[in-house]
């Protein structure tokens, strides 16, 4: 499970943001000031930190940078100051990405899947059930036999393989592969798809559970 920090002096935001993030499977701690972000810091390993720049004791940019002094450890500015002086600052002090406030949730989780991805922070190969996912690759393997997906079956799968053990309703999977299709997918479409990809793979690796959605 990795491990996020989430850096905001506001409450509201930062519970929210807890909720976001535990719901994808992601482990989270809250700092709402610099001091207490950096003691957490010093004392923890992060897989990734989501950075507020305005903080009561401080600022974003010197958490970034001390950050960045002694580790690899991604940084996502996440900000309600959007001008551009701001933006490049942040980015030249080695931020990784810059996202301004309102933010909307499923592009914050996109961004943050993207930048793990970059940073080598997410596996790259994922073995289950005599399955083998590369996912820099793009390939599929059952039981050593290349599997050959359609796009959308792929994308199916990594929305899974990406919230291992995480019950994902119907809507969440529609919102998934809406999102990363690019396309219009329906209720029915779903049902095709999740069969599909069962008989690929497997029947037993994606399980249904009644009345909630499935779980990889």
């Amino acid at each position: 499970m990795q491990h996020i920090l989430i850096v905001e002096d506001d409450s509201g935001i930062a519970k929210n943001l807890n909720i976001l993030l535990t719901n994808e499977g992601y482990s989270t701690e809250t700092a709402f000031s610099q001091k207490s972000a950096l003691k957490l810091i010093e004392n923890n390993r992060f897989d990734l930190i989501l950075l507020d720049i305005t903080l009561p004791d401080g600022n974003g940019f010197a958490v970034c940078t001390a950050v960045k002094r002694s580790s690899d450890t991604p940084v996502i500015f996440l900000t309600a100051m959007d001008d551009e002086v701001n933006t490049v600052t942040g980015l030249d002090l080695g931020g990784d990405d810059y996202i301004t406030k309102p933010f909307r949730p499923l592009e914050l989780l996109s961004r943050i899947k993207s930048v793990l991805r970059r940073c080598n922070k997410i596996e790259k190969i994922f073995e289950i059930e005599g399955l083998k996912i590369d996912m820099v690759r793009g390939t599929v393997h059952k039981n050593d036999a290349e599997l050959f997906l359609s796009a959308l079956e792929y994308r199916l799968l990594l929305v899974f393989v990406n919230n291992q053990g995480v019950v994902l309703s119907r809507e969440k999977l529609l919102n998934e592969i809406w999102d990363i299709a690019g396309e219009f997918v329906n209720d029915n479409t779903l049902t095709v798809y999740i069969k599909r990809l069962r008989d690929k793979i497997g029947e037993d690796v994606i399980k249904t559970v009644r009345g909630l959605g499935y779980r990889l």
